[in-house]
């Protein structure tokens, strides 16, 4: 069987890698069923121009390892997101107990981060919670569960009716516009959702953006902002369309504090659902909600479904004291 393949790991070599893993991804998703047992393609992208460019969230020269085959196809992936953090994306074809034994020794080895507060040694593994196998090892090699980092991945079938969001009096939905002033409306809107409670002076101004648009899958007419009387962005959401998979992912969706319980999220994911059927998308899928973001849960549940598959992060520290 395929599943007793000798594989060999090696690091991350250069380019022609990326775009390997990216092709890698769709045909593990495909395989999957179109559920994120891995990260979809759009999560990857988004971590090399975004996470990475953006936010110094780790290096894909040294926090990348690939499993091959003897032919040479790709098996499984390592990765970070973020120092200290690891995922494993795996063909459910070559999947293995084994393998990710192996995997996990690796991320050990390889992604270790140190706490900002603590000053320690450690790993996070994320794990689905019905995942039996990974859990199980996780919980054998000293890992501890974290409820409050957990997410809930939610997909939408878009043959299904799509809810209807009017917009309150004076907002207007549009797509970005390209240029800097518009821009500039968006990251700060995007500041403000995310960073509430940080004061203003921190905030950088907006050329960041750019690194996003440079982005493979990025496209404008996909970039969704609503507009508030007074010509400020009041909410966002940006969709992935991933034209192999026909899945569409909406990574971020946000709202301005001082906008917020006006139905401005939902109307802006409402929108997108339809743009994303109209160019072809069968499914949508978010991540968020759960333990580790309740407040967005209600608004995921009600337009994704209330079903979806938890996803929680395992915690280690490697200095050998506890937790």
């Amino acid at each position: 069987m395929k599943a007793q393949t000798r594989l060999a790991m090696r690091a991350y070599r250069d380019d022609d890698d990326f775009w390997a893993i990216r092709g890698f991804l769709r045909d593990v998703y495909l395989r999957n069923g179109r559920t994120e047992h891995s990260w979809q393609t759009a999560r990857l992208d988004y971590w090399r121009w975004h996470g990475i460019l953006n936010l110094g969230d780790g290096n894909l020269a040294t926090d990348v390892f690939l499993w091959e085959t003897p032919g040479g196809e790709l098996a499984a992936v390592l990765n970070g997101e973020g120092r200290g953090f690891a995922f494993f994306q795996v063909d459910p074809r070559y999947r293995t107990e084994a393998l990710e034994e192996e995997m996990l020794s690796v991320a050990e080895g390889h992604l270790v981060g140190v706490g900002k507060s603590t000053g320690r040694p450690f790993l996070c593994v994320s794990a689905q919670d019905q995942d039996t196998m990974r859990t199980a090892l996780l919980a054998r090699r000293g890992y501890a569960r974290r409820a409050d980092w957990q997410e809930i991945e939610r997909k939408r079938d878009l043959s299904l009716p799509i809810a209807s969001a009017p917009l309150p009096s004076g907002y207007s939905l549009r797509a970005m516009d390209d240029d800097d002033e518009d821009l500039e409306r968006r990251s700060w809107a995007s500041w403000r959702s995310f960073h509430p409670d940080e004061p203003n002076e921190k905030y950088e101004g907006g050329l960041w953006y750019r690194n996003i648009q440079r982005a493979p899958m990025y496209r404008r007419d996909l970039d969704l902002v609503i507009e508030a009387p007074s010509g400020e962005i009041a909410a966002f959401t940006t969709l992935w369309f991933d034209d192999v998979t026909r899945a569409i992912c909406f990574e971020p969706v946000g709202t301005a504090p001082e906008h917020q319980r006006r139905g401005l999220a939902k109307a802006v994911i409402a929108e997108g659902m339809g743009r994303a059927k109209e160019i072809g998308a069968l499914v949508a899928t978010v991540g968020g909600g759960g333990e580790s973001n309740p407040p967005a849960e209600p608004l995921y549940a009600g337009m994704f479904g209330r079903e979806g598959i938890s996803t929680t992060g395992w915690l280690k520290y490697l200095d050998g004291e506890g937790a």
